[in-house]
């Protein structure tokens, strides 16, 4: 039986949720969720990698049972999980990226490329041709942060746009348990989570700014990467999983014939990609 321990710790005055799996003293793993989900995300892949890992994923601030963050932008966001690594223990470990989770983990690894001991990008982007044209809505809003503009974002907080996001690209919607997707949708209801999102999409625009800077810590560092990627997310397209391997020639890439939310499909085939690339 694989033992998941879910605690809080006190990370500068913010108290953020984690899940703990595997045994202190195995190579260290940390997962870092994307947007609009929580570290519940990894339910099924923690079990399957418990036994080679000492695991832990956060609720990133304003997400999940984490509390808001004092300031909503990815920065402060990297700032909250640095500490939190630092408080926790993690001095080397290995990240796993999704979505917002990315330009969380690629700060950590240009900040302090010493820590990091490989890169795992499950639909997690650092390239420009990764964005499709789902984007345009929220590139409007980093060219004009209008009223109207951050308005017309607020339907991807609606509960059709998180099932949307869950679904789209999956070969037979019945295999998606509703677990996620609703739990998503609870933590998006809560009081302000809308205003944090929100400034979010805005504040996005300095993820795509650190681009270069990202590629040339992947160029100049080459971590053992991993990029493991749903073929038909809506978001992130299968060139910018590609273009990983123009940085570092060594990295390994797999596609999954499913959407952004990977896990939910495809967990023990990402997790034996993990098991084999880290052995």
């Amino acid at each position: 039986m694989i033992r998941i321990s879910n605690r809080t710790v006190d990370v500068d005055g913010l108290n953020i949720f984690y899940r703990e799996a595997g045994t202190v003293g195995q190579p260290k793993l940390l997962l870092l969720h994307g947007f609009p989900s929580s570290s519940h995300m990894f339910r099924d892949l923690i079990p399957l990698l418990a036994d080679r890992f000492h695991i832990v994923a956060p609720d990133l601030p304003g997400f999940g049972q984490s509390d808001d963050p004092r300031a909503n932008s990815f920065d402060s966001i990297a700032d909250t999980i640095e500490r939190f690594t630092e408080i926790v223990g993690f001095d080397r470990f290995i990240v796993y990226v999704f979505d917002y989770g990315a330009p969380t983990g690629f700060r950590l690894a240009i900040r302090h490329p010493e820590r990091i001991a490989g890169i795992i990008s499950q639909n997690g982007n650092a390239y420009l041709e990764g964005l499709s044209e789902g984007w345009n809505p929220i590139r409007a809003y980093w060219e004009d942060a209008s009223d109207a503009n951050r308005d017309a974002l607020r339907n991807m907080l609606q509960p059709e746009a998180t099932y949307w996001q869950y679904s789209h690209g999956v070969a037979d919607p019945t295999a998606l348990s509703p677990d996620g997707y609703t739990l998503d949708n609870h933590y998006l209801g809560r009081p302000d989570a809308d205003r944090v999102q929100l400034d979010l999409f805005g504040d996005y625009k300095s993820n795509v700014a650190l681009y270069p800077t990202f590629q040339d810590y992947f160029r100049t560092h080459k971590p053992r990467f991993l990029a493991v990627w749903g073929r038909n997310d809506p978001f992130f397209l299968p060139p910018g999983a590609e273009a990983f391997q123009r940085d570092i020639p060594e990295a390994r890439v797999t596609f999954f014939d499913t959407g952004h939310f990977a896990l939910e499909t495809h967990a023990g085939e990402i997790a034996a990609e993990i098991r084999d690339f880290f052995a």
